[in-house]
């Protein structure tokens, strides 16, 4: 026996090695790091500055017939590279973005891999299959295991009793933040993505998922009251009947047992955490790096821009001789409205076709809708139409097709309020479909945007967000200032969303409550205007109605002239929950939009990050008399210099929006 021992060690020895391998992929600065194990599991952790902020946590994927990648898992081959492009972004924050990251791709034993990328503000993986033949995912194991308890802000699902999942997948992914650490998460709620996590000493963990294509979103949880997030899927829909809202939802009755049906070798979605400062997060363009670049070569016809919307101000025009409501003289009053004031879109929501929506071909006959295209075209107005998404999947090709013809510019796209598999294949092909006849889209009542918006360009706007419209019939028990202070850190991060600014009717804290026909928005003037800035929208409504923003052509105008996509953004200053400050450059000109929470704020606003020398100022900021009544603003105009900073007062739920213009040859 004793002949046998140092054999048997060595033999021991040569498993142990064979069973665990490691590899360590760093950002390009250094700072962020991750080692991935591979062995009996597949682990990878989060290092940023020599700090570990996320533990080795595992990543696998079941397949059905018992397939597991990321168990007893060997390397075929390691391959290492780099990216240092310029990606063009056109409908974005910015015309042009870096793609700058490490990568590396680990070939496994078994036909599949496994593709790490590390930037300099965030770390991504993803699986990847090389098997062409079909099969079944059963699982994924996403999982996020922190060393400490950290401060958690996570948007639960709304509907569905705790440990009901199946009831819980059925969400309009609308929900404010619930601040808690993470053992104290509710153990039988799911949170939608982005989530945050605030790992300590100034760093942020926005995670989220990109290119979301033909596969069910991310859900994360907490089960067992310790410090880490593991995920849940929705499995794929077996029977389905209308129903929700009017009918015109789709219900699910009957859930198979897996989560995707996989027709052959293909590319799974990015599982993404952006690490960094709180600006630095608000600042993240990983989400669309990590997209399917555009499916759409010409996009010349592409037209962002804002909107006037009829549904939010429920149709109160006043002053006129007829009687409004979702009628054609009320559209064609809409439609001068945004000739007048160049706004590129009227929309025609929810009543413009008979019935509850169920059929798009049988349309209210007190809408005259060939004469109010007509109009819109002769006004330089284009008509987009709201779409319930069962009528409007029934019916894909015909719908577009026809309404293509008629002039009709786009549709907004409402009460998916899934994101299984089933749900993120139709956002596809009906970008693909509303593409091919020229349609933009606004996916209302939809997930987060995770990289769609890239991949078909023609989707300019998602909802996904607790918008403006909440404030219809939310009491002030919702603190909807607080959360504007938290969605640009968060949700923002997976991409643009139809929030709907722009209410002339607002509120402090005391005053204000829930109308749904004569609606009004929490915080100040100031705030509704800055929101223009602060928040992403390349189709971009006006959610109060003609008569309101003609009483106060002001500030209209100041709308009207705010761009909906960019050439530059930088994010000043800010931090989650409490405010921040964005700024925006098109061509020469720069806004700069600011928000708080209901505490009063004094600001300072840096200019020279943005030019050297004098530059002519346009400000709206909180009048004095803000806090009492929260239409107060003023408007001024001045010159400034870049050696000192801007101070700006802001009023509690306040903001404050600019346009700066520097000299010629001045912004930087």
């Amino acid at each position: 026996m004793k002949k046998l021992l140092p054999l048997f060690a060595f033999a021991m020895l040569a498993v142990a090695a064979r069973a665990e391998r490691t590899y360590t992929l760093a950002s390009p600065d250094g700072r962020l790091q991750t080692t991935v194990s591979v062995g009996d599991n597949l682990t990878y952790d989060i290092v940023l500055d020599g700090r570990r902020i996320m533990e080795p946590s595992p990543l696998s994927m079941t397949l059905d017939d018992g397939t597991v990648w990321g168990n007893d898992t060997r390397v075929r081959k390691a391959v290492r590279s780099s990216i240092d492009a310029t990606v063009v972004s056109p409908f974005y924050r910015a015309a042009e973005i870096k793609d700058r990251c490490n990568v590396l791709e680990l070939r496994m034993k078994g036909d599949w891999s496994v593709e790490f990328r590390a930037y300099d503000d965030g770390l991504a993986y993803r699986f990847v299959s090389e098997k062409d033949v079909p099969c079944k995912v059963v699982d994924e194991t996403v999982s996020y295991r922190f060393p400490e308890d950290y401060t958690a802000m996570a948007p639960y699902v709304r509907k569905g009793k705790d440990g009901d999942w199946n009831a819980q997948f059925f969400n309009s992914f609308e929900n404010t933040y619930t601040v808690a650490k993470l053992s104290e998460l509710n153990p039988g709620r799911l949170a939608f993505l982005p989530l945050m996590v605030d790992a300590g000493d100034g760093v942020k963990v926005c995670i989220t998922e990109s290119d979301l294509i033909d596969y069910p979103g991310l859900y994360l949880y907490n089960h067992d009251g310790d410090t880490s997030l593991e995920s849940m899927f929705a499995s794929c829909p077996e029977h389905t009947e209308a129903g929700g809202y009017n009918r015109i939802q789709r219900v699910v009755r009957k859930y198979a047992p897996h989560i995707a049906d996989i027709a052959g070798a293909r590319t799974f979605p990015w599982r993404v955490a952006v690490v960094g400062t709180d600006t630095e997060v608000a600042a993240s363009d990983l989400t669309y790096l990590l997209a399917t670049p555009s499916k759409i070569d010409d996009i010349s016809w592409i037209k962002p821009g804002k909107v006037a919307w009829d549904w939010w101000n429920a149709w109160n025009i006043s002053g006129v001789d007829f009687r409004a409501g979702i009628n054609t003289r009320t559209y064609k009053y809409y439609i001068d409205f945004a000739s007048s004031n160049g706004i590129e879109y009227v929309i025609l929501d929810d009543g413009w076709a008979v019935g509850r929506g169920e059929d798009l071909f049988q349309i209210n006959p007190d809408v005259d809708l060939r004469q109010i295209i007509d109009y819109g075209r002769e006004k330089g107005v284009g008509i987009i139409l709201w779409a319930g998404y069962m009528a409007f999947e029934r019916d894909l090709e015909k719908v577009c097709k026809h309404y293509s013809e008629m002039g009709v510019k786009g549709f907004k796209v409402d009460f998916m309020d899934h994101d299984d598999q089933h749900m993120t294949r139709f956002n596809y092909r009906a970008a693909e479909m509303a593409a091919r006849y020229h349609l933009v889209l606004d996916l209302h009542g939809t997930h987060k945007p995770a990289g769609l918006n890239r991949t078909w360009p023609n989707i300019l706007n998602f909802e996904g967000v607790h918008g403006l419209e909440q404030m219809k019939w939310s009491t002030n028990s919702v603190d909807q200032m607080r959360y504007d202070v938290m969605i640009p850190f968060i949700r923002q991060v997976a991409g643009p969303m139809d929030y709907t600014q722009g209410a002339m009717s607002n509120a402090n804290y005391n005053n204000f409550r829930p109308c749904s026909t004569e609606p009004m928005s929490q915080g100040t003037r100031c705030h509704q205007l800055a929101l223009y800035v602060v928040l992403e929208s390349p189709l971009n409504m006006l959610c109060d109605s003609p008569t309101s923003y003609m009483r106060e052509q002001e500030c209209t105008d100041f709308i009207a002239e705010v761009p909906t996509v960019w050439d530059e953004t930088r994010i000043l200053d800010g931090h989650v929950g409490e405010y921040i400050v964005t700024a925006r450059r098109k061509g020469g000109k720069w806004y700069i939009g600011g928000i708080t929470d209901w505490t009063p704020r004094k600001l300072e606003v840096d200019l020279s990050a943005l030019g050297d020398g004098n530059c002519r100022v346009t400000l709206f900021r909180d009048g004095v008399n803000a806090d009492r009544k929260a239409t107060d603003y003023r408007k001024l105009t001045f010159t400034a210099g870049t050696s000192e900073p801007l101070e700006i007062s802001l009023a509690p739920g306040g903001g404050f929006a600019a346009v700066v213009e520097f000299a010629a040859g001045k912004t930087e």
